[in-house]
């Protein structure tokens, strides 16, 4: 038996049900192979007294410690979370919160690893847990992690230093391994590819779909948080310039007032929908039903939505950022762009114009599985400890 301790400050919970969805269903998968126990530590770095009082953390403080989420044993410590540091004092609050919780834990669950879903704080601190406990760790690198943390002066020494002392590293993309060795870290790095609930995306039927959304013309679907990242905007400006054309963005976050006041500048706003932030339960229905889904975000790892629209037959336009030209391989795909609304506009006027097969778009992403995922990071995780011994 492979015993497996998840940490992932990424993770969802019953505030935030959208947040890190992608590590909990990895992490179901890991857990539901036969020769695989897993324990799940999800931190939750609150501030200290009286920011706590603000509605969103006081939130997040009333979740329980400790609770089965969706059958996974779940331990959520809370650990200081200083505003205005940037992060610089993440991973020793993380550590120091984290001893006695992994000491006690020891005593049912003696972990054999420890797997790390984020590169920060995550893997630094997973690092420091390793050798205390002397079991070997893995980190892996999704996107922001190593994009900003890996980048940011207060963060990326401290990031650099986990990439070369773990045991094992993960990368959701080739260009994101790629991007590891440009922060620092000059070391093997394994591509372990996300996966697809084909239980839900690609067996929607796309006018019943379109039917229960009321959709009646062209639908563009923009799909993440609303932050500048995303691009949004860009996509906004881009679907203004495309008459008839409806967009739905999907998401919450600071931009949503911005993007309001643009909506109504340009005088879209009977055909442009902010929908706010969406159940994933929801995405495809949603993603079936679109004809094109636009993202313009100036850096990704491997995004899940691209994969999940193209799984659903639905084409993407995206720019040439992280792993676009590992996803977008033939034109049943969509198009890769510049960051820019002319160039965004055009990549969706392409494919309005010429739609392509969606049985061909959904082709595209047939290496993309949550069973083949699961066992690669079996294979990933028993082969660090193999090592170790």
């Amino acid at each position: 038996m492979l015993r497996v301790l998840t940490l992932a400050t990424l993770f969802p919970d019953a505030v935030r049900p959208n947040f890190g969805v992608f590590v909990e269903r990895q992490t179901l998968g890991l857990a539901a192979l036969d020769d695989v126990a897993v324990q799940v530590i999800a931190p939750l770095g609150l501030p200290p007294f009286p920011l706590t009082l603000h509605p969103s953390y006081r939130a997040l403080s009333a979740l329980a410690e400790r609770e089965v989420w969706k059958g996974l044993p779940v331990d959520r410590p809370r650990f200081l979370n200083l505003p205005g540091t940037q992060g610089r004092f993440h991973v020793g609050a993380l550590v120091r919160r984290l001893v006695p919780r992994l000491t006690a834990l020891r005593e049912t669950f003696p972990f054999d690893v420890i797997d790390a879903e984020f590169f920060f704080p995550d893997g630094p601190a997973a690092v420091a847990l390793g050798q205390r406990f002397g079991v070997p760790v893995s980190i892996k690198a999704r996107g922001a992690d190593i994009h900003h943390w890996g980048h940011t002066p207060a963060t990326a020494a401290q990031v650099r230093a986990a990439g070369r002392a773990a045991d094992g590293l993960l990368a959701v993309s080739q260009s994101m391994a790629d991007d590891i060795a440009a922060a620092g870290i000059d070391r093997p790095v394994r591509v372990h590819r996300t996966g697809i609930d084909r239980s839900r995306f690609g067996t929607v039927d796309r006018f019943a779909a379109r039917a229960r959304l009321g959709i009646t013309g062209q639908l563009v679907v923009s799909l993440g948080a609303l932050i500048p990242r995303k691009g949004h905007r860009i996509v906004l400006d881009a679907v203004a310039a495309l008459p008839g054309v409806q967009l739905w963005i999907v998401g919450g976050g600071p931009d949503h007032a911005s993007l309001a006041a643009r909506i109504a500048e340009l005088g879209v706003g009977d055909r442009v929908r902010l929908c706010g932030s969406m159940p994933h339960g929801d995405l495809p229905d949603l993603l079936a039903a679109a004809d094109v889904m636009a993202l313009a975000s100036a850096s990704e790892g491997l995004a899940n939505a691209w994969v999940e629209a193209l799984a659903s037959g639905t084409p993407i336009v995206i720019p040439d950022a992280g792993a676009a030209r590992e996803v977008v391989t033939t034109p049943a795909a969509g198009r890769i762009v510049a960051r820019e609304a002319a160039a965004v506009a055009q990549g969706i006027a392409a494919i309005l114009l010429q739609p392509v097969d969606p049985a061909a778009t959904r082709a595209t992403v047939d290496a993309f599985s949550w069973e083949r995922n699961a066992v690669e990071l079996r294979e990933h995780l028993a082969g660090l400890v193999a090592a170790r011994h």
